[in-house]
């Protein structure tokens, strides 16, 4: 009898050992999701500001010659900007070309900008302040 209680005592400590181990790893696979869904960006708003107004503004702007749509940072969500860069989904646009020319720091600093002042942002920038 008495072994089979030190014996069923051992059984049940190891399931419950082994359900802890399942919920931890559970818990660190979902810390580790969250953590790459976290990228950080290193950028120079300022940077940023200049090249998007030379580089970006003369053909996204209002009756541009160019059939870019007029394009501001408030013209866009934090998200939206974040999916466009992140994922580089101006490479499918016409000036996809353009942006390939430029290095990865003045492409974050294009996207700090943009980011920066989005429509939900704390200090949207509107196509007037640039």
């Amino acid at each position: 009898m008495k072994k089979t209680v030190i014996l069923l005592s051992i059984i049940v400590g190891l399931c419950i050992i082994s359900v802890g181990f399942a919920f931890e790893s559970k818990n660190t696979n979902k810390e580790t999701k969250k953590e790459s869904q976290k990228i950080k960006i290193k950028g120079n708003d300022n940077k940023g500001r200049y090249l998007y107004r030379t580089g970006c503004r003369p053909c996204h702007k209002r009756d541009s010659d160019m059939d870019a749509p007029d394009l501001s940072p408030k013209s866009k969500s934090k998200a939206q900007w974040k999916e466009q860069f992140i994922k580089e989904n101006y490479v499918e646009l016409e000036c996809g070309k353009e942006w390939k020319k430029k290095s990865k720091e003045e492409l974050n600093d294009i996207f700090i900008f943009l980011y920066n002042h989005a429509k939900d942002s704390k200090n949207p920038t509107g196509c007037s302040q640039q």
